[in-house]
C-alpha cells in the first residue's frame, strides 16, 4: 500500500511540475518573436514522449542519439527483423530499411512502430474477434520487437546458467560457479513457497514451473533496470507478457484441480438459497485471481520505470543542472529500491501461483480424515 501511495505521489508530482514548466515556457514564448518561438518548441524536451517510448515496445533497439554541428540528430539503433503478412503476401526485412522516414514494401517506421503507407491498419486481436476489420483491410505484424528480443536473450541467459548447473550436479553434488549463488534461492522456493502452499506430496510436480516463473520474472526485472544494451527493455512491464504468465498459472490450476475444488465452486458450503449468488461469485473468483497476478506485476514494474525517468526528466524540464543535485540521488535511491522490488515481485508472483495451485489440488476430505485418525490415535 505504501508503494502504491508513493507511486501516485510521484506521478502527481511529475504532472504538476510538468504543467508548471509548460506554463512557464508558454509565457516566455509570448514575449519572443514567432520564429524564435517555433525554434524553441522544436527543441523543447518532451518528458512524456521519452517515458512512453521507454516503457513501450519498439521494432528497433535504440542505443543512443547524437547531434552534429548543424544540430541534426543521429540515432544509433540495433535493427530487428520485421515480419508482416498482408493481402499481398509476406514481407520480411530489417527495421533499418524503414527507419528515419524510409519506406519499404509500403511500410515505414514511426516512433519505433511499424505503420503502413498504403492506408491499412495493423490487426489487433479485438478487431479480428469483433469483426470490425476484415483480413484484407489489415496487416498482421509478427515482427521480433525489442521485448521479444529481450525475452530471447533472457531465455538464452537462463539456459546457459541452469544447464551449466545441471552438468555440474551430475559430476558432483557440490555447487559450483553460479550454483553457489542460486542454490539457496532454489531451496528457498522449494521449502518456503512450494511445500507450504502445495504440500510435501505434490509439490515436485509444480517445481519446474514455479522456478521458471520466478527466475524469468526476476532476471527480466533486473535486465529492465540496466540503462544500456542488452538491458533497458520493459518486458515484465508489458501487460501482454504478464497476461501470458497469469494465463499459464490459470491453466495449470484448472487442469490440476480435483473434485473438492470444483465442488467448492459449484456447491459452496452455504445454504442452497444462496447458490444463485455464491456460485457466480466463485466462478468470477477463478478468473480474478490470475487477473490480479497480471495487473500487480505489470503495474509495479511500470510504476518503477516511470518514477525513475520522471525524476531524471526534471533536470531537462527546468534546464537547470542544479536540480541534478536533488534528482540524481533521488533517482539512484529509487533505482536501488527497484533492485529489491525486482526480487519481491518475482517472489509474490511465485507465492500466489503456488497458493492458487495448492488450493486446487488440496484434498480436504483426506486431510480431515487423516487429522481425525491422528487425534484418535493420540
Amino acid at each position: 500500500m505504501n508503494r502504491k501511495i508513493s507511486s501516485l505521489f510521484f506521478a502527481f508530482l511529475f504532472v504538476f511540475i510538468s504543467s508548471l514548466a509548460t506554463a512557464q515556457h508558454d509565457s516566455e514564448g509570448e514575449k519572443s518573436a514567432e520564429k524564435v518561438e517555433h525554434k524553441e518548441d522544436g527543441n523543447k524536451f518532451n518528458a512524456t514522449k521519452m517515458i512512453m517510448e521507454h516503457i513501450g515496445d519498439s521494432n528497433e533497439w535504440h542505443l543512443w542519439t547524437t547531434k552534429d554541428d548543424n544540430g541534426e540528430e543521429h540515432h544509433v539503433s540495433i535493427p530487428l527483423p520485421v515480419i508482416i503478412k498482408d493481402n499481398e503476401g509476406w514481407h520480411t526485412f530489417l527495421s533499418s530499411s524503414i527507419a528515419h522516414g524510409h519506406e519499404h514494401d509500403g511500410y515505414t517506421l514511426e516512433e519505433g512502430q511499424v505503420v503502413s503507407t498504403k492506408g491499412i491498419q495493423k490487426a489487433t486481436l479485438f478487431s479480428i474477434i469483433s469483426g470490425k476489420q476484415k483480413s484484407n483491410e489489415v496487416f498482421f505484424d509478427m515482427s521480433i520487437t525489442k521485448n521479444a528480443a529481450s525475452m530471447f536473450l533472457s531465455v538464452i541467459f537462463m539456459g546457459i546458467i541452469f544447464i551449466g548447473m545441471a552438468r555440474n550436479y551430475k559430476k558432483s553434488q557440490l555447487p559450483k560457479g553460479a550454483g553457489k549463488l542460486l542454490e539457496p534461492v532454489i531451496v528457498f522456493i522449494r521449502d518456503e513457497v512450494a511445500i507450504p502452499n502445495i504440500g510435501s506430496v505434490k509439490y515436485k510436480r509444480y517445481m519446474p514451473y514455479l522456478l521458471t516463473a520466478f527466475f524469468f520474472i526476476w532476471f527480466n526485472n533486473l535486465f529492465g533496470l540496466i540503462p544500456f544494451f542488452p538491458g533497458g527493455s520493459n518486458l515484465t512491464g508489458n501487460i501482454a507478457i504478464t497476461a501470458v504468465l497469469a494465463i499459464i498459472t490459470l491453466l495449470i490450476t484448472l487442469f490440476s484441480a480435483n473434485k473438492d475444488y470444483w465442488k467448492h465452486i459449484f456447491m459452496p458450503p452455504v445454504p442452497i438459497l444462496l447458490y444463485p449468488i455464491m456460485v457466480p461469485i466463485e466462478i468470477i473468483g477463478v478468473f480474478t485471481k490470475p487477473f490480479a497476478l497480471m495487473m500487480r506485476l505489470f503495474a509495479n514494474i511500470t510504476a518503477g520505470h516511470i518514477m525513475i525517468l520522471a525524476i531524471i526528466s526534471l533536470i531537462f524540464i527546468f534546464k537547470s543542472p542544479l536540480l541534478g543535485f536533488a534528482s540524481v540521488p533521488l533517482a539512484l535511491f529509487v533505482s536501488v529500491l527497484e533492485l529489491l522490488v525486482a526480487a519481491l515481485q518475482a517472489y509474490i508472483f511465485t507465492v500466489l501461483s503456488a497458493l492458487f495451485i495448492g488450493i486446487a489440488v488440496a484434498e480436504h476430505e483426506h486431510e480431515h480424515a487423516h487429522a481425525h485418525h491422528e487425534e484418535h490415535a493420540n
